[in-house]
């Protein structure tokens, strides 16, 4: 289970890592946070096997502890998550804002925009005309080149729907989350199950060691 976080996260990180910098710098933090935690919970595993070899009664009981707080820790997170989701968008569609107003002055910013909307094919945040707003496309009837959706030079002069992505940035990132929420679902499930698992047979372990304690 360990693993499987380690992964998730690093994944999580590399597949919006562009939206990453263009939102803002602290939401990275998510998933190295899993990954974090995917780190904690393979060393507290490990500690928990050489408890079980040794059958060191304090280990395994500080082994079922840790792995007791680490679920607990997670069903909050996911209640924290469910409740705060409409906070999570209106944060995402700030940064995106934001990174818009800044395309002209920040160099890596604008880098980031433009990967952003050739990834997701979308265009600005709620949809392509947020550009009409923003320097150095103000007043000249313009969006960047990468809100093309056709190979042409002048793609990005008086933009269209035929044109260029009609669709805000805001509503590619969620649709893209809405298609992996289930495997995610799926796979924190997983892991609490097995978490559960590990839980039960300590606790069945330690009342086996004590036992043995008590015969001799």
């Amino acid at each position: 289970c360990g693993v499987v976080l380690i992964a998730i996260g690093i994944y999580a990180q590399v597949t919006l890592n562009k939206a990453l910098v263009v939102t803002d710098a602290s939401a990275s933090s998510t998933p190295v946070a899993i990954v974090v935690v995917g780190v904690i919970i393979f060393f507290i595993s490990f500690f928990g096997c050489c408890g079980a070899w040794k059958e060191s009664y304090c280990m395994v009981t500080t082994f079922a502890v840790l792995l007791s707080l680490i679920f607990l820790v997670e069903v909050a997170a996911a209640i924290a998550g469910y409740v705060f989701k409409d906070e999570v968008r209106a944060g995402l569609e700030q940064g995106l804002r934001e990174a818009v107003e800044q395309y002209a002055e920040d160099a890596e910013l604008r880098e980031a925009v433009d990967e952003l909307q050739k990834e997701f094919h979308c265009c600005g945040v709620a949809n392509y005309t947020d550009w009409a707003t923003v320097a150095p496309f103000k007043g000249n009837d313009t969006v960047p080149r990468s809100c093309c959706r056709v190979n042409a030079t002048n793609c990005n002069v008086h933009p269209s729907p035929a044109t260029v992505y009609q669709e805000g940035c805001v509503q590619g990132l969620e649709a893209w989350m809405k298609r992996n929420i289930v495997v995610v679902a799926a796979v924190a499930l997983g892991i609490a199950f097995f978490e559960v698992l590990g839980i039960v047979f300590a606790c069945c372990l330690m009342r086996g060691i004590r036992s043995g304690y008590e015969v001799m």
